[in-house]
């Protein structure tokens, strides 16, 4: 049953109203305010989400045990301020895929804090809103990589730098191989991700 709940969309919701949304809408909260999400993904951003996920756990296992792989629904919860409270937390997103490495962040709710990577799926009605909104987000959080994946068969990686902002970004194509620098410049077959 579809029991939708109504909100303002000139309202700024906290974390805390977030929970108490029980219908079966997908939605993030971006700084307070609602932002729709749209029902289920395609076949082909599902099928590179499942390769990402499987390459990654690979080498979490082989190399960098401590980390863990999540996909949506995850709610990452990116508090300003050091504010931790449910009602002082005004940003909660769910990424395409993320990775966390310091499992103090990682709670029954989600990821309270920035995750060492975050990637995100082009689709025609995301793709400015991650390279633009999201972008900021991500980098003003601390989010180490942050991997743009284009489903045409590229990735671009921005990786935050010493003075907390994300470099120009590399664009990595099909044949070449890409380095993960959560994991020490480990790298992966870009034409693994869209086999």
């Amino acid at each position: 049953m579809n029991n939708t709940v109504i909100l303002d969309s000139n309202r700024r919701y906290t974390y805390a109203d977030y929970l108490t949304w029980l219908d079966d809408q997908r939605r993030e909260l971006i700084d307070g305010f609602v932002r729709m999400m749209s029902p289920a993904p395609g076949r082909i951003h599902q099928e590179i989400i499942y390769n990402f996920t499987q390459i990654l756990g690979k080498n979490i296992d082989k190399y960098k045990g401590g980390c863990k792989v999540y996909v949506p629904p995850f709610d990452v919860r990116l508090p300003k301020n050091g504010e931790t409270a449910n009602d002082k937390i005004y940003t909660v997103v769910q990424p395409d895929l993320c990775v966390g490495c310091d499992l103090s962040k990682l709670d029954d709710n989600g990821c309270l804090g920035a995750p060492d990577l975050v990637i995100e799926i082009q689709s025609p009605s995301t793709a400015q809103y991650d390279l633009t909104r999201k972008f900021d987000l991500y980098e003003a959080s601390g989010v180490r990589e942050y991997w743009v994946v284009y489903p045409s068969g590229s990735v671009k990686a921005f990786i935050l730098q010493l003075d907390g902002k994300y470099s120009n970004g590399i664009l990595y194509n099909k044949g070449q191989k890409m380095p993960v620098h959560i994991f020490n410049g480990l790298g992966i077959n870009v034409d693994e991700i869209f086999k």
